[in-house]
């Protein structure tokens, strides 16, 4: 469901989507003011658990998040990322949601329907709002890909490779390398 400019807010939108029947299992996210819902696999949710294990070697458990609302540049976009760790210091804004400017790592797990949303706009937002590092992991291709050195609304730097091989943020603020040998495909 789309919403003309200035009928809603964010808050409204998120308030609505809190209302409705959504099953059990779902996940949810509006990205360009457009609302998507779709099923959390098996794969999707493993691959999430590994990467989130990975980051405990450096980030505390309070600094690593999953699914947790995040609002970005952009027209109302209100995104639940699958893995986010957070800066030292961070703080929710006003509202009690995680801010942007303290996210140094996001990590999405590509679904089918919404794969065009992770690789276009909210790479954009992401990258508009300075987050150091973005993965994107796509279970059905078997690869990952990162993208860091966010300037001007972009990333400079980007990098793919396929599961087997190390995603390496020894570079970047993260400071570690991810394992992908045992991520699962769908």
């Amino acid at each position: 469901m789309t919403y003309g400019r200035g009928e809603l807010t964010l808050d409204e939108m998120y308030d609505w989507l809190e209302r409705m029947p959504v099953p059990e299992g779902h996940k949810s996210e509006i990205v360009g003011g457009h609302i998507f819902l779709w099923p959390q696999r098996d794969t999707h949710w493993d691959i999430i658990a590994d990467i989130y294990d990975q980051l405990r070697a450096k980030y505390p458990r309070k600094r690593v998040k999953s699914d947790v609302r995040m609002d970005c540049p952009g027209y109302l976009n209100g995104f639940a990322p699958d893995v986010v760790a957070l800066a030292e210091g961070a703080r929710k804004d006003d509202r009690g949601h995680w801010r942007p400017d303290d996210v140094e790592f996001v990590a999405e797990v590509v679904s089918r329907s919404t794969a065009g949303n992770d690789h276009g706009p909210k790479k954009d937002a992401y990258a508009a709002a300075g987050v150091p590092v973005y993965l994107i992991v796509d279970p059905y291709a078997g690869e990952w890909h990162l993208h860091t050195l966010p300037r001007d609304g972009k990333y400079h730097a980007a990098v793919s490779f396929g599961f087997g091989d190390d995603v390496d943020l020894t570079g970047t603020v993260v400071g570690l390398a991810l394992k992908t040998d045992d991520f699962p495909r769908d």
